[in-house]
């Protein structure tokens, strides 16, 4: 057979169509390369204090431009550079930067006009700091100092009171104090009044001289950082930059494009760049098309060659990219140092788990074991699936709880993260999971092992527990995951809320976060998270979890057996519903149990409140404070409930398609039936 080109022609081919791809690329339109414009930008630090270098999101000025800026909060984390010091103005008060930790997203700052410590020198504007409506907020390292000016310190009510005040000239004093000044403000009638916070260590101090509250002013305060910290880490790890769509939503600017919170994820079309996006695809189609009859003769002269490249290109990016994770991972975890716990080696996580020996149960995530530490401490040790994503779910889980500090919160003792074999080490939960002791199709001892004011200390220590993530953090944390398998019980039956790998991460302030996909377990995520038409997600979203895992308790039923059909029987709350209205809980709903009066008041009063939780609109359902004040008062206190209207007769059933409810990123959907 002979060749299909002679192999010198071949070579001419392959010399022509070589030369023409280097005059398309030098001509090659230099606009099309900015996609990575704003990757490269938003990766450079704001410079100009040699001593602080690590100023990036969410901060932007001079040459940061504002997408690299936190997100709806531009107006307070522009930086500027003055007589080589780093400030930013927040509402209208302009302050120094002192240090910035990008892992705790700590900003120490001391006010621009008191930064010399000399009060009477301050500018005539008398600002008080005030974080209201910004994304910066004050932590609890810091006490409000109170500076009042024009007091008239020589009238006997100030000096009675012993307090601390500067001379300025012969007419003019500056009152200080730390604490409650409200009294002093009537007995004084400043002209000025200033509230600055301080740092807590050196407030104890002041009045023993005047020197301390200068360097109290020049130490300055600290604040927190709570937008958007868990999208920023998630697109750091996957190489990404930090950044905003122009307007109110975070972006994660990678090297290939523009995406929503990793580079790892789909990409988005965002702003102007989406239009850039489209006109470089177009080219590179029409290049392409035009290369297509040449590079059709290198083909088939290299196709073997082509093949063994492929195969080995293909690999060698796979590498690159899994080297790439890895790096950016254990960049996060030394960065969060300080509070991050121990960090364990596979042979050591091999080792006390004893080759993995005793299984405790298993999980979308992966499989756990019991090991035991060198001091003897029995420990549960999480193994991760190998192919469970690059490291988002990984760092997620440990960003979450180790934020925590709670007796209702798992403990995390230790993590291993070596390429893809990773390991959380929590305390050892005796007792295992709550759904032992709810299914009894599944477990014989089930619920019969719970007297009723166990399940009722359960159920208020795991309020306690969703109240703390809630409201007890610098940032709010979603669960997103409530249901019976991730509470865990000591030995006393105390419980435990565990498992964040589907947890997001947000300021206080947030009424409703943005998630992608469907996050959760079917039976217990609230409506409005596989529909967006029920409203936001938010912290209601716990509730309606915690609602529908306590009426399990009390039920002792799965709410929803998965791959039944829902339209065939009537949903669980429903019945429960119907019971509760026909006073038929101690029948019914307890499995006619005998119990005395007090207890059927108390399952009764848990099922009230449960029902608030799991109602339909998440305005309607009670915080988690309000909840555990609701169980903790009396029967009469609690109101009756409205049917929750997405399960009543009137409204169509729900048909739930095939999901799973392991993957972190969900994406199949759940449609309501006609």
């Amino acid at each position: 057979m002979k060749p299909l080109l002679h192999y010198s022609s071949s070579i001419i081919v392959f010399y022509f169509s070589f030369s023409l791809l280097i005059i398309f690329i030098i001509n090659f339109p230099k606009c099309l390369c900015d996609d990575d414009i704003q990757h490269a930008n938003c990766n450079i630090p704001f410079s100009c204090d040699s001593n602080i270098t690590n100023l990036k999101y969410p901060f932007w000025g001079e040459k940061r431009e504002s997408y690299c800026g936190g997100v709806a909060d531009r107006t307070n984390t522009k930086l500027t550079c003055e007589e080589k010091v780093s400030k930013i103005t927040i509402n209208s008060v302009k302050y120094r930067i002192l240090q910035w930790d990008n892992t705790t997203q700590k900003l120490t700052v001391a006010r621009d006009d008191y930064s010399s410590g000399n009060v009477c020198a301050v500018n005539t504007n008398y600002k008080s700091s005030t974080f209201d409506n910004t994304q910066f907020q004050a932590n609890n390292s810091n006490d409000n100092l109170t500076l009042l000016y024009g007091c008239n310190v020589r009238s006997g009510t100030v000096v009675d009171q012993n307090l601390n005040y500067i001379n300025c000239d012969e007419s003019e004093y500056v009152v200080y104090i730390v604490y409650d000044s409200d009294s002093i403000i009537a007995n004084c009638t400043p002209t000025h009044i200033v509230e600055i916070p301080i740092l807590r260590s050196l407030a104890g101090e002041l009045g023993y001289d005047n020197r301390t509250l200068s360097e109290a002013l020049k130490e300055g305060f600290e604040l927190i950082w709570s937008g958007n910290y868990m999208d920023c880490q998630s697109c750091l790890v996957s190489g990404g930059a930090c950044g905003n769509d122009g307007d109110t939503e975070f972006r994660c600017f990678c090297d290939n494009g523009t995406h929503a919170t990793s580079c790892f994820l789909p990409g988005i079309s965002s702003s102007p760049s989406s239009s850039k996006h489209n006109w470089r695809l177009i080219v590179i189609v029409i290049g392409a098309a035009g290369f297509g009859v040449t590079m059709f003769f290198i083909i088939i002269m290299i196709r073997c060659h082509l093949k063994r490249g492929t195969g080995r290109q293909q690999k060698s990016i796979f590498w690159r990219r899994r080297k790439l994770v890895e790096h950016n991972v254990d960049t996060f975890m030394q960065n969060y140092n300080s509070s991050m716990p121990r960090r364990y080696r596979y042979k050591e996580v091999k080792r006390i788990t004893n080759s993995f020996r005793e299984k405790l149960g298993q999980g979308g995530y992966g499989v756990v074991y019991k090991a035991r530490l060198n001091d003897g401490r029995q420990v549960a040790v999480k193994l991760i699936n190998e192919s469970k994503g690059n490291g988002e779910e990984f760092i997620n889980e440990v960003a979450s709880i180790s934020r925590t500090s709670h007796m209702n919160i798992v403990s995390l003792l230790g993590y291993c993260y070596e390429g893809n074999k990773r390991a959380l080490i929590y305390e050892f939960m005796p007792k295992g999971s709550l759904d032992k002791f709810i299914y009894k199709s599944e477990f014989p001892n089930a619920i019969c092992d719970f007297d009723w004011n166990t399940l009722f200390q359960i159920a208020i220590g795991i309020a306690r527990g969703l109240e703390y993530l809630h409201q007890g953090c610098n940032s709010r944390i979603l669960h997103l995951d409530i249901k019976p398998q991730n509470i865990l019980l000591d030995e006393d039956f105390c419980p435990k809320i565990s498992d964040f790998g589907l947890a997001k991460i947000c300021q206080k302030k947030d009424s409703i976060v943005s998630i992608l996909g469907t996050r959760g377990t079917i039976g217990y995520m609230a409506p409005e998270i596989f529909s967006r038409a029920f409203g936001g997600v938010s912290y209601k979203s716990d509730v309606y979890s915690y609602g529908m895992l306590i009426l399990e308790m009390i039920g002792g039923r799965k709410n929803y057996e998965t791959g039944g059909s829902c339209t065939s029987e009537m949903y669980f709350p429903d019945w429960i519903y119907k019971d509760l209205d026909q006073g038929n809980t101690t029948n019914t709903l307890l499995n006619r149990l005998t119990i005395s009066e007090e207890e059927n008041d108390m399952v009764r009063k848990i099922t009230l409140v449960s029902l608030w939780c799991i109602q339909t609109n998440p305005s309607d359902r009670p915080p988690m404070n309000k909840v555990i004040e609701m169980l903790l008062g009396p029967l009469s206190s609690v109101s009756y409930p409205p049917k929750p209207v997405l399960f009543s007769a009137e409204m169509p059933a729900l048909q739930v398609d095939s999901i799973s409810s392991s993957d972190l990123y969900e994406t199949n959907s759940i449609t309501v039936s006609k």
